[in-house]
């Protein structure tokens, strides 16, 4: 999406490590015009799938998936990283580890929201390493829900992620991929 890449190209910042700053529009600022157009993209990637739920994990990905969940008029699970007082009765776990925080935790979805009559869409903002979207992928298929697959706003494609799960037979759909990134040189994106 090349609305998407412009702007990682003006507002993006890298960082040493392979950390990409997409805060002042992604993930921490939100910009509500550019995520309606990430949704309606999403809404077209996925159209023929049936979609009746979006799963997410909290709490970069919740804007995003609010949106797409927007476009297929449907409703947003997000996984959430500690049990709550809220959260009653059973609940799917998976264990995920975050690139950015340096740690694992346990994501839970309460099993009242995620059943085996829903086609999921599962939305998140990035895949490096596919540890989120793994655990995320597990709580789907423990709930014997359908997965049609998965949209990432950023893949960063020179890390392992978006293969090992593409070779797990997931559909996964980014935005913008990026090849390589430095951070004397910026971003370079994929050829698709």
């Amino acid at each position: 999406m090349k609305l998407l890449e412009e702007r990682i190209r003006r507002d993006g910042i890298v960082r040493a490590g392979n950390i990409l700053k997409v805060d002042s529009f992604l993930n921490h600022q939100m910009d509500i015009a550019l995520f309606s157009e990430m949704g309606k993209e999403f809404a077209r990637l996925f159209a023929a799938c049936g979609v009746n739920k979006i799963l997410t994990i909290e709490a970069s990905g919740i804007g995003i998936a609010c949106i797409v969940a927007q476009e297929f008029g449907c409703p947003v699970v997000f996984a959430k990283k500690n049990k709550t007082k809220n959260i009653a009765g059973d609940v799917w776990t998976a264990k995920v580890e975050s690139f950015t925080h340096g740690r694992v935790y346990d994501i839970i979805v309460s099993k009242d929201f995620l059943t085996k009559d829903d086609r999921v869409l599962i939305i998140d903002d990035f895949l490096a390493m596919g540890s989120a979207l793994q655990g995320l992928i597990k709580l789907v298929q423990d709930s014997g829900a359908t997965l049609v697959g998965a949209g990432i706003a950023i893949e960063k494609a020179f890390q392992p992620g978006g293969d090992l799960i593409r070779s797990q037979g997931v559909r996964v759909e980014s935005l913008a991929r990026i090849a390589s990134m430095d951070p004397e040189t910026g971003v370079e994106f994929c050829e698709d």
